[in-house]
């Protein structure tokens, strides 16, 4: 890789994983287990995470870098369910970072689609303890306990850390989330789980203690209409990730201040294109089309976003580390948890 060359917008390899309950398809994941390679131009074919260690905090920008390192902080993938979904957990980042040294989880759910039987299970109806949860998950009768939504299209949920959570029927779903392996299995309804799909050391015993057993209360859900502002919707603003969402109606001129973060955009619908300014008044475009993730490194501190096709609609994903992680070391290898 050419560390003189200046970095530009690209896009992703997907990577497709099959389980009994559906799919799930990342869009940019760099997780060591799975890590996603360069689609397109001069980096094509290098992963993010060696993307990473090259180039450093001109991918992030310094303040990003500065708190999470080497680690690509957001991990995005499409769900696509025709089943019933292992229930799952996920810690914060202070619980999994002393017991696992990695990032929690802090994750946002957006319906993509949804079928008229789809369901989506996130945390308790009422509130509950330990001892009922647990003898719920080993009979398969949990389900009694949780809290019920029916999705709708562009529906977007925070599903905070110590969240029991799983999607049912048909529904398909963009998750944005932390960097981070740390989904426990709960339950399986009674029906095997893939092997795959989980780090067998992450167990419901393990997860007991995190769990938020209180009644899953309306703050944890976002309301666009509240969040407007003038180019678009705020869906969730969380220490680990701003999410908002763009109905992109015509061009805008984007300007960063230098070691501002990276920007994710993902087409919801329509097609979009980032336009990069070069030398003598000329310019690069770099296509975006429904289904498609671009990261937008720091280093791209000025551009031109625009739609392609009528009702272009797009996510936009920030993250703004403010202060050192003080447990994160930057120049430290990763390491899964079966190797601890």
């Amino acid at each position: 890789m050419d560390e003189e060359k200046k970095l530009y917008p690209f896009k992703f390899c997907t990577l497709q994983d099959e389980y009994p309950w559906g799919s799930e398809t990342f869009s940019l994941a760099d997780l060591g287990y799975r890590d996603s390679l360069v689609r397109e131009g001069w980096l094509a074919g290098n992963s993010i995470a060696e993307v990473m260690d090259t180039y450093l905090d001109r991918v992030v920008g310094d303040e990003v870098y500065n708190y999470y390192g080497r680690q690509f902080p957001i991990c995005v993938k499409h769900l696509r369910v025709h089943g019933r979904m292992p229930l799952r957990v996920h810690p914060d980042d202070e619980t999994a970072a002393q017991r696992y040294d990695f990032l929690g989880k802090e994750k946002i759910w957006y319906v993509l689609r949804a079928g008229r039987d789809a369901r989506l299970m996130v945390g308790f109806r009422q509130d509950t303890d330990a001892a009922a949860f647990y003898a719920g998950c080993l009979d398969g009768s949990v389900e009694a306990l949780l809290n019920v939504v029916a999705p709708h299209a562009g529906q977007c949920l925070h599903i905070p850390a110590g969240t029991p959570h799983a999607a049912a029927g048909d529904v398909e779903i963009l998750e944005i989330a932390e960097s981070s392996p740390m989904d426990f299995c709960l339950c399986g309804w009674g029906e095997e789980v893939h092997p795959d799909e989980f780090d067998t050391s992450l167990t419901l015993v393990d997860a007991l203690d995190f769990i938020d057993y209180r009644r899953f209360g309306a703050q944890a859900r976002t309301d666009a209409k509240e969040a407007r502002n003038d180019v678009g919707e705020v869906l969730a603003d969380l220490p680990q990730m701003r999410v908002q969402r763009l109905q992109l109606r015509a061009a805008l001129a984007i300007s960063h201040a230098d070691g501002a973060p990276f920007v994710l955009y993902s087409c919801l619908q329509g097609a979009a294109a980032v336009q990069i300014p070069l030398a003598g008044g000329q310019a690069l475009d770099f296509a975006l089309r429904a289904g498609e993730t671009m990261l937008v490194p720091a280093e791209c501190a000025e551009y031109r976003l625009f739609p392609t096709e009528r009702d272009t609609l797009l996510l936009e994903t920030s993250v703004h580390g403010t202060e050192k992680d003080p447990y994160i070391n930057p120049d430290a290898e990763p390491v899964l948890p079966e190797d601890l």
